[in-house]
């Protein structure tokens, strides 16, 4: 069997959870089959069954304007470049409405089924506006159009196929559950601290740490305000890179200057660090927060768990299945707008997540009691081998349909 997989993410240009998932599927996937990985970028690899294959976007298509609907028409130039010389491939698989089209197309010109994994979905989104411009309504028929054609989605939670089966028409047996990952191995405590003291973080003050983009989905900016909420002492570590937008990393900039003026332990790391170093500052927190307004799956909890810290998560997506409350962390309930997914009442929120962040930083034991808790959680349910077999049977079940149907 060969799988072509596509994905703008693919290391070493990482910058979300889509692509951290899709790093390790292809690497266990290609332990027992073929895998071609089809990404963004200047990539080409070959190592035992890994075949990577990068490409750029054509320049063409968006020489000449600076509007932002130039992401979604460079996206769907490269959908239409990867797609022209796919040999012996049995099944196509594609990771965000980035390369949606690119599996939709495929279908149709070589006759291989078509699978689909949702890392979020655009209707849920309405915030992307602000990234995309006039472009969200076209990466919102991108994967709207896909959807509808895949032969097989992948949700990465119970509640993101709940999503999926509100958002769209589908038969719900085409939608299947299969999750995100962790490579217990790698993700674990380290006694390092060497990435700490680069970044200007005092290993002897307890500290609750933020990893991830400055994106209106990842909810950074309600744990900036949250920080007046806390106690003036409290070392807050933002690992926060890569802003979606000018208009966002303004803002938190702004925000982050006035949380300083209340708090001078604010502690801003303006980049995405590499994992090594992120496995660091995973390890020697004292909680990790994961304030997100949307979250499918939320593999950054699953990542901190792993390391043994224990996490003050948003009650909502995919989080509530990985973060178990009052068990590995605390899951802070919101109220959330229906239109634009953001919480009605912001400063309650930030509030909240205070309060629980303040409780643990001033309880170790029960921190370490949820850290080892998150641990073994990480351990016993969340395998890449396990994820790997399952997305493999997946295949084989298409497969077989389509070779069904065509008799």
């Amino acid at each position: 069997m060969r799988t072509a997989l596509f994905t703008r993410e693919y290391p070493p240009n990482i910058y979300g959870g889509a692509g951290v998932h899709v790093d390790y599927l292809s690497r266990e996937l290609a332990k027992k089959i073929e895998v071609e990985v089809h990404c963004w970028g200047d990539q080409h690899s070959d190592n035992g069954n890994l075949h990577v294959r990068g490409a750029e976007p054509w320049s063409e298509i968006t020489n000449g304007t600076q509007e932002k609907f130039k992401g979604a028409l460079e996206a769907f130039s490269l959908n239409l470049t990867q797609i022209k010389a796919l040999t012996g491939v049995n099944i196509v698989h594609t990771h965000t409405w980035y390369v949606s089209m690119a599996g939709y197309l495929a279908k149709k010109l070589y006759g291989v089924p078509f699978v689909l994994t949702t890392h979020s979905l655009e209707p849920l989104r309405a915030w992307k506006s602000e990234q995309l411009g006039s472009g969200y309504a076209m990466s919102s028929w991108m994967e709207r159009t896909a959807i509808l054609d895949a032969d097989g989605v992948i949700a990465v939670s119970e509640g993101t196929r709940q999503d999926i089966l509100r958002v769209y028409p589908l038969p719900p047996e085409r939608v299947h559950v299969i999750y995100n990952g962790i490579d217990v191995t790698e993700y674990r405590y380290t006694e390092d601290t060497s990435a700490l003291k680069a970044y200007g973080v005092d290993p002897s003050i307890p500290y609750v740490l933020f990893v991830g983009r400055i994106t209106r989905q990842k909810g950074v900016t309600h744990l900036v305000d949250a920080i007046r909420y806390m106690p003036r002492d409290t070392q807050v570590v933002l690992c926060a890179g890569a802003p979606d937008t000018p208009e966002i990393a303004a803002e938190m900039r702004e925000k982050v200057q006035k949380a300083r003026e209340l708090n001078e332990r604010v502690v801003w790391i303006e980049k995405m660090v590499t994992r090594a170093e992120t496995i660091q500052l995973y390890s020697h927190s004292r909680v990790f927060c994961c304030p997100s307004v949307y979250e499918p799956f939320g593999i950054i909890n699953l990542e901190a768990m792993a390391c043994g810290a224990p996490v003050v998560a948003s009650a909502t997506g995919g989080i509530k299945e990985v973060v178990v409350n009052a068990e590995t962390g605390y899951l802070v309930p919101y109220e959330q707008h229906p239109v634009t997914g953001f919480p009605t009442h912001p400063d309650d929120f930030a509030r909240a997540l205070a309060a629980r962040i303040s409780e643990l930083l001033a309880d170790p034991d029960k921190c370490k009691q949820f850290g080892e808790a998150g641990r073994k959680r990480a351990e016993e349910k969340f395998s890449w081998t396990s994820i790997a077999d399952q997305t493999i049977q997946l295949y084989r079940e298409l497969i077989a349909a389509g070779k069904q149907a065509a008799h």
